[in-house]
């Protein structure tokens, strides 16, 4: 039974594919070599080595009593097949037709084979080369006989090695030139990011995406020095994940900066990672509108495995905390870092320092971390007592302290530079408030001094409407609308205009004396 070995030379181009099949026949004689094999011809006891196009292979059909094996290869280096071949005495073959050859092969890339389609060139000339005159010993292209096998063995070598040789050369020549012209864009382009870093020209398809995101240069340089894996992402890979992110609601400026901050986030995979934590989150009861809000708060959220991290700290929030599973939404959408921090230890360490400063009990503590679980992330000592202590400076006692914290939390994060201090020193000097009004209604603490505090009471001033005695406090907490119907009498555009001139007065007077 004959057997055909079909051996696949690459090119670029489907259409100039060549196949070289082998054929051993039983009784071992010689094998010869021939143009084509045709379906239609006799089986032949004669062993041969013909040529033929992949399209005439895809036409031809199988002959019974034969066994075929096709090998497809993308290298045309011989060293990649690795010919196990023989000869009559034992000796293994060289895969290559002479010396020069396994030579010139020995310096060759397999990359660079694959580098350029202007090799496909070589080979369409090669295939569309001007026909020879048919030798002696051939009929119709085909072999009439052995007296024609050393005639077609010699041109077919002849013809392979000069025009492969040739083919190699030029392919070779133009990935030189390709791979020159490609490091050259890249410098030109990116002048800083190829000065300062080790960049390789393969990141630049994700380089380019993620330009239109506004990345720069410098980000390019942090992202390296952060995460460098990051950049060695499939383009492809990277635009699927990014997209989803937008797709859940994450804004499109908001991008840059999550991938600045967590370079890792073009790893993690769309089925695998992105949408589990995504319905984590979802199954918190916190509304879709409010994801990608939270994603682009903390994108270190998708290196956290769900299972065995952010569900245990869902649970210590509602077991030893006591947060009800109703609230949870809420304060993650307050604080999304909860989810990622150590929990156990900021919830103990601060509890615990709450009841000894002040005798806060555990309810008013919870209470606390629903309205305002960022304090979980504050300082003790650079934050939360500072402000403590200042309120006790200004004539508060424990108790008042505690009652402003509870109804108040974020007290905690305000400046006492920029924010408490003022504002404390304009509700005893304007306002002519005394510290325990402050109890009563603590909101006025959290109210901006130049464009609420300040301008209301100036315009009830204005207007002589402004109470004897103490300022009601109560007058700054209700909107514009309502301040000018309840309290002013007039119209919110006089209110706003009035508003407008006495911050661009201050603004000036500002600037003098900076001057």
């Amino acid at each position: 039974m004959p057997v055909d070995i079909i051996l696949f030379t690459p090119s670029t181009r489907v259409l100039g594919d060549i196949l070289l099949l082998l054929s051993f026949s039983e009784n071992g004689t010689p094998f010869s070599l021939c143009p084509s094999h045709p379906s239609s011809s006799p089986q032949l006891y004669l062993s041969h080595f013909t040529v033929t196009t992949l399209s005439d292979l895809s036409g031809r059909k199988r002959r019974a009593g034969s066994c075929r094996f096709v090998v497809l290869s993308t290298h045309s280096n011989p060293k990649i097949l690795k010919s196990n071949r023989r000869s009559r005495y034992g000796q293994p073959l060289s895969p290559y037709d002479d010396q020069d050859e396994a030579y010139h092969f020995a310096d060759v890339s397999d990359d660079d084979w694959l580098l350029n389609d202007d090799f496909a060139e070589v080979s369409d000339f090669v295939a569309n080369r001007k026909k020879s005159k048919p030798h002696n010993g051939f009929a119709n292209g085909h072999l009439n006989g052995e007296n024609a096998k050393g005639v077609a063995e010699k041109s077919f070598v002849r013809n392979y090695d000069h025009d492969s040789k040739k083919a190699r050369e030029t392919a070779l020549d133009v990935a030189r030139k390709g791979k020159r012209s490609t490091r050259k864009n890249m410098e030109d382009r990116f002048p800083r990011l190829s000065e300062e870093i080790d960049m390789d020209e393969k990141w630049l398809p994700l380089i380019d995406y993620l330009s239109t995101f506004g990345f720069k240069e410098s980000h390019f340089i942090q992202m390296y020095e952060r995460h460098m894996p990051s950049l060695q992402i499939n383009v492809c890979s990277a635009q699927e994940r990014l997209e989803y992110l937008l797709s859940v609601g994450v804004k499109q400026r908001d991008i840059r900066r999550m991938v600045l901050r967590q370079p890792q986030i073009l790893e993690y995979t769309v089925e695998n990672n992105l949408k589990s934590h995504v319905a984590f989150l979802m199954n918190l009861g916190i509304p879709s509108s409010r994801i990608g809000r939270i994603i682009a708060a903390t994108p270190s959220l998708f290196s956290y495995s769900v299972e065995n991290s952010l569900k245990p700290t869902v649970r210590y929030l509602v077991e030893e905390v006591g947060i009800k599973e109703k609230d949870l939404g809420k304060v993650v959408q307050l604080s999304p870092q909860i989810l990622v921090q150590r929990i156990d230890i900021s919830w103990n360490a601060r509890c615990t320092f709450l009841s000894n400063e002040i005798g806060a009990p555990r309810e008013s503590i919870v209470k606390m971390v629903k309205k305002h679980p960022q304090f979980l992330h504050y300082s003790i000592d650079d934050g939360l007592l500072p402000r403590i202590n200042f309120l006790r400076s200004i004539g508060m006692c424990n108790s008042d302290i505690l009652k402003v914290l509870t109804s108040l939390t974020q007290v905690l994060s305000l400046s006492l530079e920029d924010n408490l201090k003022p504002k404390y020193m304009y509700l005893v000097n304007e306002l002519n408030n005394e510290v325990h009004s402050l109890t009563k209604y603590p909101m006025y603490l959290s109210l901006s001094l130049d464009q609420r505090i300040r301008p209301r009471h100036r315009f009830l001033v204005s207007l002589k409407k402004a109470p004897k005695g103490p300022f009601p406090l109560s007058s700054f907490v209700p909107t514009d609308e309502s301040f000018c119907q309840q309290w002013a009498g007039t119209s919110v555009d006089k209110y706003l205009a009035f508003r407008q001139r006495l911050l661009l007065r201050e603004f000036a007077e500002k600037y003098e004396r900076k001057g």
